[in-house]
C-alpha cells in the first residue's frame, strides 16, 4: 500500500518570508497528520531558506507518522540526521545553490561516497533511500551501495504525462521492476500532483511511498489542506 508523505518545506518558506512564526510550521505539521498524511518529509538546505536545522529538531517530537529527512549528505546534514535519527533519510545530490532537486545520483560514479554514507546511516538504524533517475543501471548502483530504497525522480514523468502518459511511465515501470528484483523498496517524488498521481501509483505496483509538497500547497490554495490530503490518499489507494 502506497503511503503519502507530505513535504512541508513550502510552509516554512511562507513563514520565513515575513520573519515571524506565521504560519506556525509545527502546528501545520500536526494538522497535516490529522488530515490523514502518513508521513512528513523535510529537505533542509545549507542556506536554510525554508526548513531550518532547528525546525528539523523540533519536528522530531511533532511527527508521529513516518519522518523522512532528505538532502545532500554534506557533513552538516549528516550530523543533523545522526542526531535526530529519523525513520528514513533520502540522499539527494542537489547543489548548494539549486532552486530545487533536478536530477538523481549517478550511483556508479559516486559508488565509494554513497556506500560510505549509507553504511554510517544504517549503523545508526536509519533506513536509507537514494534519489535516482529511472534508469536500470542507476537502480543496480543503488543496490550495490547498500541502499534500502530508491526514490524515483518523477519530474520527467510529470512533464510528459499530458503528451503520452504510457510513454512517460515506461522507464519507471522498468526501474521499479528491477528494484523489486533486487529487493529494493521504491519511493517516488517531484512534480507529482492530483492530475498525474493516480496513473503513476496504479502502474507502479510496488510503490511504497510518494513525497509531495509543492503541488499539495498550490492545490490547497483553492481546495484547502483538509480536503487535498484525503484526495491524494484516495487516488494512491485505488
Amino acid at each position: 500500500m502506497t503511503l503519502l508523505s507530505v513535504n512541508v518545506n513550502k510552509i516554512a518558506t511562507l513563514r520565513n518570508s515575513r520573519g515571524s512564526n506565521f504560519p506556525d510550521l509545527l502546528k501545520v505539521t500536526k494538522d497535516i497528520q490529522d488530515f490523514g498524511a502518513e508521513g512528513i518529509t523535510i529537505h533542509p538546505r545549507p542556506d536554510e531558506r525554508h526548513i531550518k536545522y532547528s525546525d528539523a529538531r523540533l519536528l522530531k517530537d511533532i511527527v508521529i507518522s513516518e519522518y523522512n529527512i532528505e538532502g545532500n549528505p554534506i557533513q552538516k546534514f549528516i550530523d543533523l540526521v545522526l542526531d535526530i535519527k529519523p525513520d528514513q533519510v533520502t540522499l539527494v545530490p542537489d547543489k548548494i545553490d539549486s532552486l530545487t532537486s533536478n536530477q538523481g545520483w549517478d550511483t556508479i560514479k559516486n559508488y565509494k561516497f554513497l556506500k560510505s554514507i549509507i553504511k554510517k546511516l544504517k549503523n545508526h538504524g536509519i533506513r536509507t533511500s537514494v534519489f535516482i533517475n529511472p534508469e536500470i543501471n542507476m537502480v543496480e548502483g543503488a543496490h550495490s551501495v547498500g541502499a534500502d530504497r530508491i526514490e524515483l525522480y518523477t519530474e520527467p514523468y510529470a512533464s510528459k504525462y499530458g503528451m503520452d502518459k504510457n510513454l512517460a511511465i515506461k522507464p519507471y515501470i522498468e526501474a521499479s521492476r528491477k528494484a523489486q528484483d533486487l529487493g529494493l523498496g521504491v519511493n517516488a517524488g517531484h512534480d507529482l500532483n492530483l492530475d498525474n498521481i493516480e496513473f503513476f501509483s496504479k502502474e507502479i505496483t510496488n510503490l511504497l511511498e510518494v513525497s509531495i509538497g509543492h503541488a499539495i500547497i498550490c492545490e490547497s490554495l483553492y481546495l484547502g489542506l483538509e480536503n487535498v490530503i484525503p484526495m491524494y490518499i484516495g487516488k494512491i489507494k485505488k
